[in-house]
């Protein structure tokens, strides 16, 4: 019995050209001639998955029929573990997921565990400083997939200009909590401690400084001629694909979508900076090729992170003397029911849901993880492109493999 695959892979005989004239032996032998597509295997050691993860790409020639990523190679078990340790216990868990923007995991779980516990009270100052945190958390996090998309397309200045800028963010981590990539520093009622002395200033330092390195940023990568060639009117995700499939963050944003979760189902005070014009939702407009193409992926990406200057800004001129946690019992319990909180992630919609009996540990713990859902669109989007540009379609998704295998 064949298995449904091996059916899939069948060779497919494709007959001579049947206006030629051919002699005996030559039709024997056309006929005789069998072909099948080529399977490559693109990872999970490759460098432009950025992760340990497998595509499965099938090619005729140089063109894509087929792609098929293969995950699991991190997984961790991470929700199953989340129904076994008290609340807190779970917080540096929940770092590994997207470990380029651990702070906006924090930042999810502990809004969904805050949503049960309705009497607990967040002070203000606590907010101020997690929308700080946040924020410079997804200037890294883009920051990062700047760089590192310019390398995969094979520009190299880039990538080290990025790193740059990036160092002063986890160096101003570093200095609030210790830690540089996995923080644990947003917890369930507020963040853990108070801004050191002159943290909030060299924040505003690091803001106009980065002010101006952006332009450098954009002109060096985005604008560049070749890159602009690479990425215009390749990887074409379509208004009805990314609803289709389920995307969010800047691949549904890049469709020119106009959907963004801090302003439309605003969370802290997201609606109010909004309302006083820190930040503006940017979208993929078709402005070097056709909508939804990588190109607009990436310079959404970009645009954000000037966005972001302006809510860090907001969140300064806001911020006020006081406290930065609320009244947090040492062992939590949490009252008994369910809740599901999305926040608006470097790459999407991050999402927890918990359901709670009373106890101290989660009965159900559910991630809804945008590198995840996102990955998704790779197996209609790729086929009738070409070898050369898989790299830039799958580089244009920004996925995390912590994300995707949790």
């Amino acid at each position: 019995m064949t298995s449904p695959t091996q059916d899939q892979h069948k060779p497919s005989i494709r007959p001579a050209d049947e206006s030629r004239t051919l002699s005996s032996g030559e039709r024997e032998f056309f006929m005789d001639v069998a072909t099948s597509d080529l399977e490559v295997n693109m990872g999970p050691q490759h460098p432009a998955t950025h992760g340990v993860m497998r595509v499965l790409l099938r090619t005729d020639g140089e063109l894509v029929t087929g792609a098929q990523p293969h995950l699991g190679y991190l997984h961790r078990c991470a929700e199953k573990i989340g129904e076994n340790v008290e609340w807190l216990q779970y917080l540096p868990y929940t770092d590994r997921y997207d470990y380029l923007s651990a702070m906006n995991n924090n930042l999810s779980y502990s809004l969904a565990v805050e949503a049960l516990m309705p009497e607990l009270e967040i002070p203000r100052r606590g907010t101020m400083i997690r929308m700080i945190c946040a924020e410079l958390n997804r200037i890294a996090s883009h920051l990062v997939a700047f760089g590192t998309y310019g390398l995969d397309i094979g520009a190299f200045t880039p990538f080290f200009y990025a790193f740059r800028e990036r160092e002063w963010i986890q160096a101003l981590f570093e200095k609030i909590c210790g830690a540089r990539l996995t923080y644990s520093y947003i917890r369930i009622g507020g963040v853990f401690n108070d801004t050191p002395p002159g943290w909030l200033q060299e924040v505003a330092d690091f803001c106009d400084v980065f002010e101006e390195k952006w332009q450098e940023y954009y002109d060096l990568l985005i604008e560049n001629h070749i890159f602009v060639q690479r990425t215009a009117n390749v990887g074409v995700i379509s208004e009805e694909m990314a609803y289709d499939f389920g995307l969010t963050g800047p691949m549904l944003r890049g469709s020119g979508v106009d959907f963004d979760l801090r302003r439309d189902m605003p969370y802290m005070e997201y609606g109010q900076a909004h309302d006083d014009g820190a930040y503006g939702v940017p979208l993929g407009t078709g402005e070097k090729g056709t909508v939804g193409d990588c190109w607009d992926r990436t310079q959404v990406r970009m645009v954000e992170m000037k966005e972001c200057l302006g809510i860090v800004r907001w969140c300064l001129e806001q911020i006020e003397p006081g406290p930065v946690i609320g009244d947090v019992p040492k062992v939590i319990k949490v009252p008994p029911g369910e809740a599901y909180v999305g926040i608006e992630n470097p790459r999407g919609e991050l999402g927890h849901y918990l359901h709670s009996d009373g106890g101290k540990v989660a009965t159900r713990c559910r991630v809804r993880a945008p590198s995840f859902v996102n990955l998704a669109v790779l197996e209609d989007l790729m086929p009738g492109t070409l070898l050369a540009d898989s790299v830039a379609i799958i580089g244009s998704t920004d996925i995390v493999i912590g994300e995707t295998d949790r």
